[in-house]
This record gives C-alpha cells, structure tokens and sequence, in this order.
C-alpha cells in the first residue's frame, strides 16, 4: 500500500453541492460553467485546516447529483471540463494536496448512451455491458437496490473490466492519486480483483477505498485487493453513543475497531455526504467529541467539508433529501460565518496534535474507565508510544488528550 497515506487526511466535498450546481437541471443549466474553479480558493483553508487530501464527489458527466453517470471521460458540464480539472489538479499538486476522485463503477445513469444502445437491442457490445432480461412480459434490467435510473452494469463482462481499469488510469494520469469506489459492497469482490491489481501495475502510487456499509470488512479487503473500507460501524457507534449518552456501544466498537487494524487501516469519518451531520445527531458538544475521537484512533481520517465549521443538516429519504448535507460554500473561507470558528480551531488543534503522533495511524486503543457518560482510553502506538484520552458527556460535553510532553488539549465546546 502507498506510504504517503500514513500522513494522509482528506477533507472530503461533495463538488455540485459545494460549487452551487443545480442538482436537477434543465437543459439551460447545462451549460458549460467552471465551477470546479469554486474549489480554487479553499485549496489554502484546506491546507489551515490541517489537511493534505481532497476527495471529491463525483464529478463526471451525469443526469442529476453525480451518481448517475453519462460520460466516465467528462466532466460534468455544470463543474467545467478538462482544462478546469487539469487546473485544480496543478493547484492541488502545487500545494502537495493529494486528490481522490469518486468513482461509480456500479452502475450508471439510465440516459448512459451505451445503456440506451443495449436497450435498443442492436448493439451487442453495449448489452454485454449491462444485465438486459428480454422476455415475452418486455425487457428488464438488473439495478441498483430497486432504482431503475440506476441500471447496474454487468460485473461478469470483461468489458467492464476493461473499461473501468481505463477510466482509472485516465484520470490517475490526469493527476489523481486515490479512488473512492461508490457502493462497492454492492459488486463482485472478484471484480475489484481482477480491475485493482492491474491499475497499480500502472499506477503503483495509487490508493483504493471501498464504500462498504456493514458486513465483513476484513474479508472485504483481501478478496477485492481494496487497501481500505469506510468504517461505518465506527460513524454509528460515535454518533449514538454521544447521542443516546452511552458509550458501551463505543467501547464494543473499539475493540472490533482494533481488531481491523490488524488487517487494514480503516478509513474513518463522522461525517459524509450521505448521512445527517453529527452536530445534528449529537449537538455541538457531542460533534466536538467526536472529533477528538476521529484524530485519536487508529486509521485514514476525513473531515466532511462545513464539519470543521459545526455545520448542521439532516437528511431525509425524500426527493432532495440530501440537499440540506451537500450545501453551497461561500465564495472564499473569509464568507464562513463566525460562529464556526471554535470548530475550526478545534479540528486545527487535533489534527496538529495528530501530526506529532504520526503514528496515531495505527494506533489500537485501550479502554481505562468505561461508565454510561464517560469514557477513556489509551491510544498505543506499534513501538509503545501512548496518549491518553478522556470523554465526559456529563455535566457538560468535555474532553482531554494527554502526550507525554505536551499540555493537555482540553475540549470545552461552548454552551447551546
């Protein structure tokens, strides 16, 4: 696995939202806007922050927010073309910013002109790219979890393999260093197998993520060559403990948490752009905590952008019930409103403390004190280096990182 991801940690933006892209365009809409440009005068805060990754959302061509895809080899007209991407990219290079691209290689938008051709039925090579079922009742086709605008493709073809290895290597090439693999529980770990080894053989720099919800994740791993998965069940337990004030839950994740580390370095989050914002889940003190927790553990952390600003947002199973956690940014950090900024300096001084201990990485934790609203920890490096870690929910959110040497960093989130 690319050693540069030992240092790594990502601020994670999901681009049409943050660039103001309108989700479901008219046809006007679609006019050519380099939007990604938005992105330019953030690549500073990025670096303020404390981070060295940005992972984008999904930025190629598609029919409404990004995961319906029409072109691998575009740009969505609503972010820019290639002359935007290859800009932000130099940025990004300049400023030793790695960059993760989100890839949807499960399926793709039903206006996906290779899927309208496999529809039509005169067109072999794009139905063997997708799953058509033509019976006397008419014709059908293997989806994603029952959308049909999200026509799965056929994971068997050799085809497909083909074809994602070379969108791959395309924008590997272009100036990417890492994929995210959207719903990659949802395919063949074969697949991923037989795609993986051979990116690398051309990129051997580049990283993998798997998006991958519940289940076996070590078992994951090794079957699909991934170097990671993302961590859900560490997002549930930091989130419903702080809320529901009981870290048994947390202290039950931890140990299966360690237990991974032995496999793989976890790619962790309390926030992304499919889920309710943890400041909404579990107040302002409960999401300050939970930062502490994320910069203390073992594994590849990512900050969802407006996180670090104690943004709210939830969302709904609702047309449109992801806008409220995908919102626009301001035009530069100087428009973020004030009251974000205990945040900000929050995240600035965990991940300082995360860039000293940079072995943190690999860190296992050892439970201390276990109670309903208190919890503390020991995180252990490899080579026996330690930090202590208390959590309190009562009477008020508090926490304590101790390194030996250092003053301890309190967290004292502001009264609601």
């Amino acid at each position: 696995m690319s050693r540069w991801i030992d240092h790594t940690i990502w601020w994670h933006v999901y681009p049409l939202g943050f660039a103001g892209a309108p989700i479901r365009p008219t046809p006007e809409e679609r006019a050519l806007s380099p939007r990604l440009d938005r992105l330019l005068p953030w690549l500073d805060y990025l670096i303020e922050l404390g981070a060295n990754g940005l992972a984008l959302g999904p930025i190629f061509q598609s029919e409404s927010h990004g995961y319906d895809t029409l072109d691998f080899y575009r740009i969505d007209s609503r972010l820019g073309d290639d002359a935007t991407f290859d800009h932000l990219a130099r940025a990004c290079q300049e400023r030793g910013i790695h960059l993760m691209l989100d890839g949807v290689f499960n399926h793709v938008g039903v206006g996906h002109p290779h899927f309208q051709a496999a529809l039509a039925g005169n067109d072999p090579a794009a139905e063997a790219l997708f799953r058509i079922h033509r019976t006397e009742a008419g014709v059908h086709y293997d989806d994603f979890e029952g959308h049909q605008a999200l026509p799965a493709l056929n994971h068997d073809s050799p085809a497909v393999v083909d074809r994602v290895v070379d969108v791959m290597c395309h924008w590997l090439r272009r100036g990417a260093s890492a994929w995210r693999l959207d719903a990659a529980y949802a395919v063949d770990p074969a697949f991923w197998a037989g795609v993986l080894p051979v990116v690398r053989e051309r990129h051997p720099d580049a990283w993998f993520m798997g998006e991958v919800i519940h289940g076996d994740y070590t078992g994951f791993v090794e079957a699909s060559t991934v170097d990671t998965v993302t961590q859900y069940e560490l997002w549930k337990a930091t989130w419903s403990s702080l809320a529901d004030v009981n870290f048994y839950e947390l202290d039950w994740c931890l140990k299966r948490h360690n237990e991974l580390l032995e496999s793989f370095i976890p790619a962790t989050f309390v926030g992304n752009h499919d889920v309710t914002r943890v400041a909404s889940k579990a107040g302002a003190g409960g999401a300050a905590l939970a930062v502490a927790l994320l910069m203390t553990v073992g594994g590849v952390p990512s900050v969802y952008y407006g996180d670090e600003q104690a943004f709210r947002g939830v969302k709904t199973e609702t047309l449109g019930g992801d806008d409220e956690v995908r919102p626009a940014l301001p035009a530069a950090p100087s428009g973020l409103a004030p009251q974000g900024a205990w945040m900000l300096r929050l995240h600035q001084d965990l991940i300082g403390l995360r860039r000293r201990h940079p072995w943190l990485v690999r860190a296992r934790t050892e439970v201390t004190e276990l109670d309903n609203p208190r919890l503390s920890y020991d995180a252990v490096g490899e080579e026996g280096q330690r930090l202590h870690v208390s959590l309190s929910l009562e009477p008020a959110p508090r926490a304590e990182v101790r390194a030996p040497g250092e003053e301890p960093l309190v967290v004292e989130p502001p009264a609601e």
